[in-house]
């Protein structure tokens, strides 16, 4: 049960010294304490990290990973760290400049009025999107819909949402969960697969022609391919539970 409501920030990042300062000034206008979490950049985007946290020290904190570890990795240190200085709720935002920011008062109002919830974007795309990424999410969406049995994730792959930072906290302690780019479409799988609620929102999302991808077309698809195989086979483990939830609601 959540007795306060005290949300923060938490921006992973990795080598984005072009954008973070920039996406950093955009979210420190809505008021709200900020986590950056330096996946082992470089030392001239951990330095450019230094000095925005000495600039803002009364609102910003630093989690520093000594070597990358990946996105997933870096978002669960930085909920850990948010959870032990007593936040409640941890608003992911990726530091490339992607997610509309102007939506954080109404995620985290949504978060207030459904403290339960993990609350999850689903990207409104405008012409800036590749196509082919655009099709190719779709393939994900059907083996999420397959390891959940349901279709209560709109999307899995967008990293612009809430976590009750307690309850996700102890999911990541508790089951295995990756840590590159596969984090964000297993946590959501698994946190249903908890009986715990899902709240999606639509969020615009633009992908800037300055922007820096770390996506490893290689790597990460066959990271991405493990994760849906071992997700079915865990989804096949609990069909007679998943079935009787769905009974029972």
């Amino acid at each position: 049960m959540i007795n306060h409501f005290s949300p923060v920030i938490i921006i992973p990042v990795y080598n984005h010294q072009d954008a973070i300062t920039r996406t950093l000034n955009a979210v420190l206008e809505y008021g709200y304490p900020v986590v950056l979490v330096d996946d082992g950049s470089d030392t001239v985007c951990h330095n450019i990290l230094c000095d925005l946290v000495n600039e803002f020290s009364e609102s910003v904190h630093l989690v520093h990973l000594k070597i990358n570890s990946g996105k997933g990795a870096a978002v669960k240190a930085g909920m850990r760290y948010a959870l032990q200085k007593g936040f409640s709720h941890g608003l992911q935002v990726d530091a490339d400049g992607q997610h509309n920011i102007t939506d954080i008062p109404n995620f985290i109002k949504v978060a207030e009025q459904e403290p339960q919830h993990l609350i999850c974007g689903y990207p409104i795309y405008d012409d800036s999107v590749p196509r082919h990424r655009y099709y190719a999410r779709y393939l994900t969406h059907v083996w999420i819909w397959i390891n959940t049995l349901s279709f209560t994730i709109k999307d899995s792959m967008c990293g612009f949402r809430v976590y009750p930072l307690a309850q996700v906290c102890h999911l990541i302690e508790n089951v295995p969960c990756g840590d590159r780019m596969d984090f964000d479409s297993e946590i959501i799988v698994r946190w249903v697969w908890a009986s715990h609620g899902v709240k999606n929102l639509p969020t615009k999302v633009i992908y800037p022609l300055d922007g820096v991808s770390h996506f490893n077309k290689v790597h990460d698809n066959v990271l991405i391919s493990w994760m849906h195989t071992r997700l079915f086979f865990g989804m096949l483990r609990r069909f007679p539970q998943i079935i009787w939830n769905k009974i029972s609601e």
